[in-house]
């Protein structure tokens, strides 16, 4: 009987506690038995059973850290269990996982999912595991500007911009953090060691940083009361709070006139944005429609 056929025979719910598994060791690299327990509110008998059969059925793919009582996933790693990009960065976003003794919150290092483009299921629990466990990789990456190299980041969260999925990183060739997309991503390869004090997520002064929007309809609407409605407005305004490494992707999803005296006319600008000044502390300031990066 094939692997396939065996998973067929059992339960919904047992196939469901696999496939958590499955998921868990994916994308977040390690799992136990408690973290079963307190997504399915099963007994402890009943989940090593769970762990038992997934050994069974797919002795490759984990080993016990006597240690730390915690199953890791090996290298041979194959997915008992299709795991669909979309599903899974839903998930995330959404704060799947969330309950592991991990001590993460996926849905604060992996944000919104809409409909994208999406990477590969493979590179994303690539990427995922590394921003878990906080270690460099080496990428091969291709960019616009340079084409195809290999670097060597330090990813903390991934991101959706609003167009696409990214992963926000230290680049250790340029000495700073920045957005790589995640399609672009031919291949990754793990680092093995600690990273670097400068490395670190409390060190993204553009994560750390939270700048507030203030957005108002824009001065074309001549009927304004649609889009306080739109955006439940309050005095005219709608004031967003948001990590400056994100503010601009929002700006420019949102379609926020950041242009001097709100310039823009028939773009489909419905908003604009009242505190101009805001964009000296925002980085990419020039992706947002009208605005120029006017950081020093």
């Amino acid at each position: 009987m094939s692997t396939n056929d065996k998973l067929q025979d059992l339960s919904h719910a047992q196939r469901e506690r696999l496939a958590f598994i499955d998921f868990s060791l994916q994308y977040f690299g390690a799992i136990c038995r408690q973290d079963l327990i307190n997504q399915f509110a099963t007994g402890l008998a009943a989940s090593t059973r769970d762990f038992t059969l997934y050994r069974q059925l797919a002795p490759q793919n984990l080993i016990l850290d006597h240690q730390t009582k915690r199953y890791l996933r090996c290298e041979a790693f194959d997915p008992l269990f299709p795991h669909d990009p979309d599903v899974i960065l839903t998930s995330l976003s959404r704060g799947f996982g969330d309950g592991l003794s991990s001590h993460f919150r996926a849905s604060e290092q992996c944000l919104h999912a809409i409909q994208l483009i999406h990477p590969d299921a493979a590179i994303i629990g690539q990427l995922m595991r590394a921003v878990i466990h906080r270690y460099p990789i080496e990428a091969n990456y291709v960019s616009v500007s340079s084409g195809t190299k290999t670097r060597i980041i330090v990813p903390h969260a991934v991101v959706n911009n609003g167009h696409r999925w990214h992963v926000r990183a230290f680049d250790c060739t340029h000495g700073m953090f920045r957005d790589f997309v995640c399609t672009r991503f031919k291949s990754i390869g793990t680092i093995k060691r600690d990273i670097a004090e400068k490395e670190s997520v409390l060190k993204d002064a553009g994560w750390q940083q939270l700048v507030s929007l203030e957005l108002i309809p824009h001065p074309e609407i001549a009927t304004p009361e649609a889009i306080y409605m739109d955006y439940n407005m309050k005095n005219g305004k709608k004031v967003v709070t948001i990590r400056a490494a994100l503010a601009a992707y929002l700006l420019r999803y949102w379609q926020v006139d950041c242009s001097v005296k709100h310039r823009i006319r028939g773009q489909g600008c419905q908003l604009a944005l009242a505190n101009l000044d805001v964009l000296q502390q925002i980085e990419n300031a020039q992706l947002a429609p009208g605005a120029v990066n006017t950081r020093n």
